[in-house]
């Protein structure tokens, strides 16, 4: 009986010492590995814990495995849609050796065309456009050629009677009788006009024949006793090539007469045109401009409002002071060929009136056709003297007429106005040199107002001044309080 405790005890220490031994490895396995230690507490914590944890780390051990389940299979679905969709995984470039030599990149192509040849790429095409956009202009206008210069020549006649459309209207009549009233007399007296220089030419003709024949025998005779030593014989060669000249172009001439008749009809297409536009302008003008007004894009509809009314005004200045200005010429030049004795003098007069509507050039033409006319029928004299009237009249004209009476209504250069003249002439004949002029000074002021309209919406756009800004720009009272 006494030898059992005995057992027991020895028993006991033996437990005991291995119990110290393994809290010694498992001390040492902590220092070793501290997360292994907190794992194996963590499960003697589990294992010593009560239920509620041990069901909510169940929990959270089992939604930490749904959702790396989850992660799979979407990494899973993933790398079947990229099998799926790119078929084969994207290739992978090999790093350059280290003993490559380094290769610059390539450079932006834009970046390597100089900034130069940029802008005037830019331009360029810009301007391709632009000249195509004339172009297909150019050809409608040309297509429809009769209404265009019908449509013109009605501004410039409304031009030049509007103001007495104003005036009837102030002394009391209604617009329409003001209207065809103007119309009426300005036309009819248009047309007496024409009548009279055609009839002063089919009453003279005979006698202006006769004097041009002897004016050639008094040019050959000339001719003859000159000190040129100009021979009967080449004067006689010079007008047997003239005479073949003229018989070898008889079919020409007459289908030039043939074509005159067509001509005859487009003009008279072309005047009731013309009269038919011109009374509309007068009686209906500002609504028709308000038409017009609306095929504008809103955004530029008020700086165009504020163009076409400077624009007309400008053209109605033009055109009025340059009637002044011909009807002054045709009254000088007139009388100095009347009192030279010079044939068919108020027919000539009314050509120089004519052709002052051409700037420059028409003055030119109608002073040569003037003194040729003298030439030919009164010698050379007569004509070295209508020459000096011509350029004595024309002098006043462009040194103090112009200048006085269309004043700063139309600032165009004198090489403008040569150049626009001659482009005129090649484009569209007589009818272009005579609107190119206005065509011009309308453009100059069209675009200097829309120029300083642009520039003025762009400061009511910028920001207002503020601050220290604001002192600087705010209006300084005066000392008197004024």
């Amino acid at each position: 009986m006494s030898r059992v405790p005995e057992w027991i005890g020895r028993l006991g220490a033996g437990l005991s010492q291995l119990g110290e031994r393994m809290g010694e490895r498992a001390a040492a396995d902590s220092d070793a590995d501290p997360g292994t230690d907190d794992g194996r507490d963590d499960r003697s914590d589990d294992r010593t814990g009560d239920p509620t944890d041990d069901g909510a780390k169940r929990s959270r051990r089992s939604a930490a495995d749904e959702a790396a389940a989850a992660e799979g299979d979407a990494a899973a679905d993933e790398a079947a849609g990229g099998a799926d969709g790119a078929g084969a995984p994207e290739p992978v470039v090999p790093a350059p050796p280290a003993y490559a030599p380094a290769i610059a990149a390539r450079p932006d192509p834009v970046a390597t065309v100089p900034w130069g040849m940029r802008v005037a790429a830019e331009a360029g095409w810009r301007l391709l456009v632009l000249a195509g956009t004339l172009w297909v202009l150019m050809k409608i206008i040309s297509a429809v050629q009769l209404v265009v210069f019908a449509f013109v020549a009605a501004l410039l006649i409304t031009a030049m009677l509007q103001p007495t459309v104003v005036r009837l209207k102030r002394l009391g009549l209604p617009r329409s009788l003001a209207t065809v009233v103007t119309a009426v007399l300005g036309f009819v007296i248009m047309g007496l006009v024409g009548w009279f220089v055609v009839w002063q030419v089919m009453e003279n003709a005979d006698t202006l024949s006769s004097q041009v024949q002897n004016g050639i025998d008094d040019l050959r005779n000339w001719l003859l006793n000159s000190p040129f030593h100009v021979t009967e014989d080449q004067i006689n060669d010079i007008a047997k090539t003239l005479r073949e000249a003229v018989a070898g172009n008889t079919e020409e001439l007459t289908s030039a007469g043939l074509e005159g008749v067509t001509v005859l009809v487009e003009a008279m297409t072309g005047i009731l045109l013309t009269m038919f536009s011109t009374l509309f302008l007068l009686y209906d003008g500002k609504r028709i401009w308000q038409w017009v007004l609306k095929l504008v894009p809103a955004p530029a509809r008020p700086g165009i409002a504020g163009a076409g009314p400077r624009a007309w005004r400008t053209l109605t200045a033009y055109v009025r002071g340059t009637v002044i200005v011909a009807l002054i010429d045709a009254i000088f030049i007139g009388l100095g060929i009347y009192f030279l004795g010079v044939p068919m003098a108020v027919p000539l007069a009314v050509f120089i009136f004519l052709f002052a509507f051409i700037p420059l050039v028409g003055a030119v033409i109608s002073g040569a056709l003037a003194v040729v006319v003298a030439l030919v029928t009164q010698g050379v004299f007569t004509s070295v003297m209508v020459l000096a009237v011509v350029l004595a009249v024309q002098q006043i004209e462009g040194h103090i007429l112009q200048p006085f009476i269309l004043g700063r209504a139309v600032r165009v250069h004198p090489l403008a106005v040569v150049l626009s003249v001659a482009a005129g002439g090649l484009v569209a004949g007589i009818g272009g040199a005579v609107v190119a002029v206005p065509l011009v000074a309308v453009t100059n002021t069209v675009v200097g107002y829309l120029r300083a309209y642009s520039r003025e919406a762009a400061l009511k756009q910028s920001p207002q001044p503020h601050g220290a800004t604001a002192l600087d720009v705010a209006p300084v009272d005066s000392p008197s309080g004024d």
